[in-house]
């Protein structure tokens, strides 16, 4: 294989890779406003607030409620953040993979 396609094929794979992380990147950035936005009492009759709580509770809807602790910040700031943590952390590994292979 010629050095020309092996440089081609790495630069797809490293694009891809970075696609991936950035998307991976925005879906926790999301979830994380809302949590922000829970904690500081935002005014959920906003039009953005409202977009922002929708889209983070589609996203976090495997592990919405995952926990019953008393406090409702908590199960908010548990659920939505473990959401967002593996947002994070599987689209940053298959970013890595890609970025390697």
């Amino acid at each position: 294989m010629s050095p020309r396609t092996r440089s081609g094929s790495s630069s797809g794979s490293s694009s891809a890779a970075r696609v991936i992380a950035v998307v991976a990147d925005i879906l926790a950035f999301v979830i994380i406003l809302w949590i922000l936005m829970y904690l500081l009492d935002a005014n959920r009759g906003n039009d953005f607030v409202q977009w922002v709580h929708d889209a983070a509770r589609w996203l976090a809807g495997w592990s919405y409620d995952l926990f019953t602790f008393d406090k409702a910040w908590a199960r908010v700031v548990a659920g939505y953040g473990l959401a967002a943590a593996v947002y994070l952390f599987i689209g940053h590994a298959v970013a890595g993979r890609l970025r390697r292979g």
